[in-house]
């Protein structure tokens, strides 16, 4: 049986909206509202959703970068958001983040050696006299020549310099990853790359990863288990061969039949969803699919949906299911 390293209950993460005179809290955007789900050691978990779903919003409260409403996240059966801070910071090592857009996640004073350098020395992983070896190392690993590190963000490709991010989250030997949207910056081309090396470094470092993104297609390709997310809440969850041949939701089959097919010859039956994703700040009653879904029916709009098991391994958040 494989072993949790990251468990999710119940998360819920609310921005409040302050409107009047007095700045009073008038609403709340409600940008995850009662997600769960868990992570094995070892295991890449994808999350998807459109924009504004919430997906990056639970990447950053699971790492505690944003404080959560309610709800546990428990790593190695800790609660993070219970942990001092001196605590959370002896974490941190083990639990890294890596953002969507790798050149303002970097800073264009600091050369590369010392970006990835910094972290190392902070938390005791190098000294001063070995923190260049160590460098040239992870460099090496992420498929960079060492030459690199004397060198400047603004002297690389959108492709090394995500390549330079992910050594920087590789640089403390973590054992859980968040990597939010890692590769919708770049070429098809370059894509695959970055997408074979998170596959390498899960394979020779025992990595986890939570991978969040848009694209069905990418995280085909490097995810065991897949959630699908829709405002702020998780739609369906199956391992990825089980939702790619039998998708129960209405919201999973519209995503899968916008992937694009490589043979011309062939078609695919698209289904074009009316209407935009609705607002956080008023997410409408029942299902929240429901002003949207093509098979919507009266009890849809009145009655929350469970997200339950409809088969081993397979849980879906729909009355038809």
């Amino acid at each position: 049986m494989s072993e949790i390293l990251l468990e999710v209950n119940n998360l819920k993460k609310y921005f409040p909206i302050t409107g009047g005179f007095l700045g009073k809290v008038v609403g709340n955007v409600k940008a995850v509202d009662g997600v769960s789900f868990s992570i094995n050691k070892g295991e890449a978990f994808g999350l998807v959703g459109e924009s504004g779903s919430g997906k990056t919003t639970i990447g950053q409260t699971i790492l505690r970068m944003n404080e959560k409403t309610s709800g546990t996240v428990k790593f190695g059966g800790i609660d993070i958001h219970n942990l001092s801070k001196k605590d959370l910071k002896a974490l941190r090592p083990k639990v890294q983040y890596i953002f969507q857009d790798p050149y303002s996640s970097l800073d264009p004073k600091m050369r590369i050696g010392d970006a990835i350098g910094e972290p190392l020395l902070e938390h005791g992983f190098a000294t001063k006299q070995n923190v260049r070896e160590k460098v040239e190392e992870i460099i090496l690993l992420c498929g960079m020549s060492s030459n690199y590190i004397d060198r400047f963000p603004h002297e690389f490709s959108g492709g090394q310099r995500q390549r330079i991010v992910i050594a920087r989250a590789m640089a403390l030997n973590p054992e859980f990853v968040v990597a939010d949207e890692p590769v919708s910056s770049l070429d098809v081309s370059i894509q695959a790359q970055i997408i074979n090396l998170f596959s390498d470094l899960r394979q020779k470092k025992g990595l986890s990863y939570l991978f969040i993104s848009h694209d069905l297609s990418v995280v085909e390709h490097l995810c065991n288990r897949i959630a699908i997310m829709y405002l702020g809440v998780i739609v369906e969850l199956a391992t990825r061969d089980e939702l790619f041949s039998n998708p129960q939701h209405p919201y999973t089959k519209a995503l899968l039949s916008a992937i694009p097919v490589p043979d011309p010859t062939l078609k695919r039956n698209r289904i074009i969803l009316k209407g935009n994703i609705p607002s956080p700040s008023n997410p409408p009653s029942g299902c929240r699919f429901h002003t949207r879904c093509p098979y919507v029916m009266d009890k849809c709009s009145k009655t929350v949906p469970e997200l339950k098991e409809i088969a081993e391994g397979h849980q879906s958040a729909c009355h038809l299911a």
